[in-house]
């Protein structure tokens, strides 16, 4: 198996040197407000399958539909007025994931209520040496977050999470550290495990070290 030294100056090779590399990396910061986590919840499941930029113009027309995300008040909505919003032209008329608004405003309101506090803390203490723990977490109490949709979000949302992308998924391929289903449990505690140790040899956080092996894989050289 490569050390991190490896992969860091490989990457920092293809990216033009150790000053531009370190540009490219995004530090993890977090964000705290439960309205704020579900319009980004949304905005990744909406994403998924559609081209972004159609979304992001989309995006102040969901806004304005679904009370810029309140959750106390998308609580209190009854399934009739959910129907006629999810025809409203000013979204991506989806019911299916329009459903998921109030599903998963439910999942943030119990888990803040059942934890004592925000749904933001909750995700700050989960310890990112089990990050998949997390992940899986979303997908049982959540509503589509499963796949690459939570660990997006929570990258967006400033919580340190490795991402399996394709360039990942490919680098831990190659190097014999998955087989199979790139999401079967196996699999994503063989992943889980080679981050945490190449967390111990850097320092570095997991989104850090995740986007030094994207980097030093794939199509990306500097031209």
């Amino acid at each position: 198996m490569e050390t991190f030294d490896d992969i860091y100056h490989r990457a920092a090779k293809r990216k033009g040197g150790e000053k531009a590399l370190k540009g490219l990396i995004v530090k993890p910061l977090l964000k705290i407000s439960n309205d704020k986590w579900l319009e980004e919840f949304t905005r990744k499941i909406f994403q998924s399958g559609f081209y972004w930029s159609v979304i992001d113009k989309k995006w102040p027309g969901f806004r304005e539909v679904f009370w810029d995300f309140n959750i106390d008040k998308l609580l209190m909505m009854p399934p009739e007025m959910l129907e006629e919003k999810s025809s409203d032209e000013r979204i991506v008329r989806n019911f299916k994931k329009v459903n998921t608004i109030p599903a998963n405003a439910s999942m943030i309101h119990f888990a803040s209520k059942d934890h004592g506090a925000p749904f933001n803390e909750l995700v700050a203490k989960w310890p990112s040496t089990d990050i998949i723990g997390l992940w899986a977490w979303l997908k049982k109490h959540g509503a589509r977050l499963g796949g690459n949709t939570g660990p997006y979000t929570l990258r967006k949302m400033g919580k340190d999470t490795f991402i399996l992308s394709r360039d990942v998924e490919a680098y831990l391929r190659v190097h014999d550290i998955i087989d199979g289903g790139v999401q079967s449990k196996k699999s994503l505690k063989a992943a889980q495990e080679f981050f945490n140790q190449m967390h111990q040899q850097s320092g570095l956080s997991l989104q850090e070290i995740s986007q030094i092996i994207a980097f030093s894989v794939g199509d990306n050289h500097i031209q």
